[in-house]
């Protein structure tokens, strides 16, 4: 599995109607990475609580 660039990012939003500069696409792409960070964690927190 490969790693989405900001460009990519751009790409996808740019095809909504969203326009956004590089550097916000690369904010954005870390927040959904620190998001799902979270939530993976959080999901394995309570797998691991349940056994």
């Amino acid at each position: 599995m490969r790693k989405l660039e900001p460009e990519k990012i751009m790409e996808i939003l740019k095809a909504k109607g969203v326009d956004v500069t590089v550097e916000q696409a690369a904010s954005i792409l870390e927040f959904l990475r620190k998001m799902a960070n979270i939530v993976v964690t959080q999901y394995l927190k309570r797998a691991g609580s349940k056994e």
